[in-house]
């Protein structure tokens, strides 16, 4: 198949970098004298694919041939500044705001997966409530002094033992 010649020429430079870390060279080096972006967590994954592409820089080929990427890198620098500057920015937020930017819909987990590579999400579960939604929220009603005064009706409490010989377990006999 013939492939775009910056996806050729990239394919070329990460088997040059498998080969040069693979001799011992630090991979921080290296990436900066190939100008690449390869992180440590990454390169078992590119080294299993090039040994099972016969050890040929064809088996390192991007499949996206040249197609952009939605997220670019100013759309990701313009999403990770806003996240910087509210914390309380949520990505459902984030997505409808890069759509409106950029005209891009991306997903609210893709998002998500795009804010904890850079250690930007918040922490698990819901998000608190915002101030705007808590003092528009109803009131839980108070309950009144009448109601209290007859809160222990229904639940007798548990006293000596009666003359039936149930011990004070109720009606039955029998003990929960």
């Amino acid at each position: 198949m013939i492939h775009p010649p910056a996806v050729c020429e990239k394919a070329k430079r990460l088997e040059r970098l498998l080969q040069r870390v693979g001799a011992g060279e630090p991979l921080d080096q290296v990436c900066a004298d190939l100008e690449l972006t390869v992180r440590a967590t990454d390169l078992p994954r590119l080294q299993a694919l090039y040994e099972a592409g016969g050890r040929r820089w064809e088996a390192l080929v991007n499949g996206r041939y040249g197609h952009p990427q939605k997220a670019h890198s100013a759309l990701r620098e313009w999403m990770y500044e806003h996240k910087r500057e509210d914390k309380a920015l949520t990505a459902r937020e984030l997505a409808e705001a890069v759509t409106e930017q950029f005209q891009v819909e991306l997903s609210v987990g893709h998002v998500n997966y795009l804010l904890r590579k850079v250690e930007l999400t918040g922490p698990p579960g819901r998000p608190p409530r915002r101030e705007a939604e808590a003092t528009t929220a109803p009131a839980s009603p108070t309950p009144s002094d009448e109601s209290l005064a007859n809160a222990g009706l229904f639940f007798p409490r548990r006293g000596p033992a009666s003359a039936g010989g149930n011990g004070g377990r109720g009606m039955s006999g029998r003990g929960v």
